[in-house]
């Protein structure tokens, strides 16, 4: 589902005759423009064993001060080549073919971007690039510098970090040993005391950690300044670190997109675009070519909605199939993709436009109200797992002081990584499948381990509440989770009558 990278070989005849110098095999704009910057970067590249004066007998000769036809073919043809990453090959192809350099390229990938002066640019979609080379069979990648620690996490394969193109051909011609990458520590994006900060609202944090430990969607409602935000952005602080599989997938997301930070190559995104972002820049698209929006970066992660009826009624329905089948599929005259978007969405509102509704300072029109709740539709309210109510609190629990630093926040975070630790066990011969949010009908009726009476509470309720098949599918699940963070292995009544408590919608 994630894009991969195509394997492309280049290929380069110089021959006798007027001087022309091409490039071939599909190429867009940025890579016809390579013509230029390859001569430029090469013609100020010193030759090994020089005085290192980079003068114009030092140096290697530019393949546009030479008198004869040199074509360059990016094989297969038939596939549009965009991007940079063609200069470093495409230099170290002329210099083959012209005899000014000597080393076997057997089973060597190479990617790069060339500055004029022969140094090497980062690139994005590294991580994608090394995959995708080690299996082809490839055992050695050469990438710039600072995408070495991405590539790096890809096993079975060398990685070779470059600075320059004279660096890159030092290396082949003495058939170096990859240098030492230095590695990021460990940073964790948690905060230890973000939930104790939070005074009162208890049901809204045990509704976070119940929708943490699962993966399960949340809407938060009630009235303006009762701590709706701050609960939302506290769960960055109780989701535990990612696993090897989920922080490939991860780091692969964000490097095509170019929005690669340390800290996304360990811990869960979240991203929180604001409430006047266009369809594209959520779902995906662009005038400039198909780029994953804000759903595919918040994959494996948290998608965070704040005045979540304040987005646009289209934009809210494109959530539609994300928070089902976890894809977005984006289909355009340049193209189609499928990109992953299995996120936990945290939607933050208020119950009307003021915000103060069932109260006497509520002065908003009865259809005024009607409008503002229509802007979220049936089939995406139906798809968010848990309602939860963040209400008015009383002025005195304000001034109370929290009890030690961080408490509240840990407990979280240990009860959602025991949570988790017990899903995957669970779903370790279920490829694909990480959290009780993810599972499927099929899955629910093997793994989901309902009691007789937990089994007689759900039909009850599920007739007097008017569940969907959806709805009843997703309270399963939800009470699962509940079992999972009592340490239980079947879901019990009480586990049951917990999640169908959160179904529940007022507004």
């Amino acid at each position: 589902m994630l894009p991969k990278a195509a394997v492309v070989s280049v290929e380069c005849d110089i021959a006798k005759g007027l001087h022309a110098f091409a490039i071939v095999g599909l190429p867009d704009k940025s890579v016809e423009e390579a013509k230029d910057r390859l001569a430029a970067a090469i013609r100020n590249t010193a030759r090994p064993g020089t005085s290192g004066t980079h003068g114009e007998d030092d140096n290697y000769q530019s393949p546009k001060k030479s008198n004869k036809k040199i074509v360059l073919s990016l094989a297969p043809a038939a596939l549009k080549k965009e991007g940079a990453v063609f200069d470093i090959p495409l230099a170290l192809a002329f210099l083959l073919a012209s005899e000014q350099t000597k080393f076997d390229p057997a089973r060597k990938m190479f990617a790069g971007e060339l500055s004029l002066d022969g140094a090497v640019r980062p690139i994005l979609g590294v991580l994608s690039i090394a995959s995708a080379a080690r299996n082809a069979g490839f055992t050695d990648v050469y990438i710039p510098e600072e995408n070495g620690e991405e590539a790096s996490l890809i096993s079975g394969i060398r990685v070779h970090p470059v600075s320059s193109l004279e660096d890159i051909l030092e290396q082949l011609e003495n058939d170096s040993e990859p240098r030492g990458i230095s590695r990021s520590a460990r940073v964790s994006l948690g905060d230890d005391s973000a939930l104790d900060d939070i005074r009162g609202q208890e049901s809204g944090k045990r509704g976070l950690v119940i929708a943490a430990a699962g993966g399960h969607n949340i809407a938060l409602y009630g009235p303006p300044g009762t701590g709706k935000t701050l609960l939302a952005r506290a769960t960055a602080a109780i989701l535990p670190d990612l696993s090897e599989e989920e922080m490939i997938e991860v780091t692969t997301i964000h490097s095509l997109a170019g929005a690669l930070s340390a800290n996304a190559l360990f811990r869960p995104p979240f991203r929180s675009p604001h409430h006047t972002s266009s369809y594209a820049s959520l779902i995906g698209g662009g005038s400039s070519g198909i780029r994953p929006g804000e759903a595919t970066l918040a994959h494996r992660g948290v998608l965070f909605a704040d005045e979540f009826p304040e987005f646009h009624r289209d934009v809210i329905n494109a959530l539609r199939e994300p928070l089902e089948d976890r894809i977005v599929s984006i289909s355009r005259a340049k193209g189609s993709a499928t990109f992953p978007a299995s996120f936990m969405l945290i939607a933050a509102l208020n119950p009307c436009p003021c915000g103060f509704w069932g109260s006497a300072r509520c002065k908003c029109m009865p259809h005024s109200i009607e409008k503002y709740r229509r802007k979220i539709s049936g089939p995406v309210a139906d798809r968010i797992d848990m309602w939860v109510h963040v209400g008015e609190m009383p002025m005195e629990s304000l001034a109370v002081k929290a009890k030690g630093k961080g408490g509240v926040t840990i407990a979280a975070r240990t009860a959602v990584a025991a949570a988790r630790e017990r899903q995957r066990a669970r779903f370790a011969k279920h490829p694909g499948i990480f959290t009780n949010a993810d599972m499927k009908a099929k899955h629910i009726e093997q793994l989901a381990n309902l009691s007789s009476k937990a089994e007689d509470a759900l039909q009850v309720a599920a007739k007097q509440m008017k569940l969907s098949p959806r709805g009843y599918h997703r309270t399963v699940k939800l009470a699962r989770t509940v079992a999972d963070l009592a340490g239980s292995d079947a879901i019990s009544s009480d586990h049951m009558m917990e999640a169908l408590q959160y179904r529940a919608r007022e507004i």
